[in-house]
């Protein structure tokens, strides 16, 4: 059986489709004893690390005494052999994805709206000081909007 829950690189996944990998990440793993998964990702190993994270944290909430040491072994390979999860916006995914476990945090399916930027100080990334700062904003994974550059 294979599923793919791929989403574009350097960008985190909706908080949906996490829940839907650790879901049907449990179901196969509770299905049989001899069942395993294995993960594949192409590019970044931070995608890979999203999964792996978010699944440690489903798995504690959801885990018998038997498995224990699965999670025990699962953490000594994350830590040892994928990349820290390092985007900013993954790790914040990875502390949503926790609240929404824990029930500190609810999903909000209102719309957003964007209705300014405000920026606070500009880096001085250039020699003569200050920096050409640009705006893009993306719905859905597709962009909707690019400011001047």
């Amino acid at each position: 059986q294979v599923l793919d829950f791929g989403w574009p690189d350097l960008h985190t996944p909706a908080l949906e489709k996490i829940c839907s990998i650790c879901k049907a990440m449990d179901t196969w793993l509770n299905a049989a004893a001899h069942n395993v998964v294995v993960l594949h990702n192409k590019g970044n190993r931070g995608r890979l690390g999203v999964v792996v994270a978010a699944y440690m944290h489903y798995s504690n909430i959801s885990a018998s005494a038997d498995q224990a040491l699965d999670r025990f072994a699962m953490k000594r390979f994350y830590e040892d052999k994928v990349v820290p999860v390092g985007q900013p916006s993954q790790k914040r995914y990875i502390h949503y994805f926790s609240g929404l476990l824990s029930g500190s945090i609810k999903m909000n399916n209102k719309p957003l709206f964007l209705h300014h930027v405000i920026m606070h100080g500009i880096p001085n990334f250039e020699s003569k000081g200050g920096c050409r700062p640009f705006l893009k904003i993306y719905q859905a994974m597709q962009p909707v909007y690019t400011s001047g550059i």
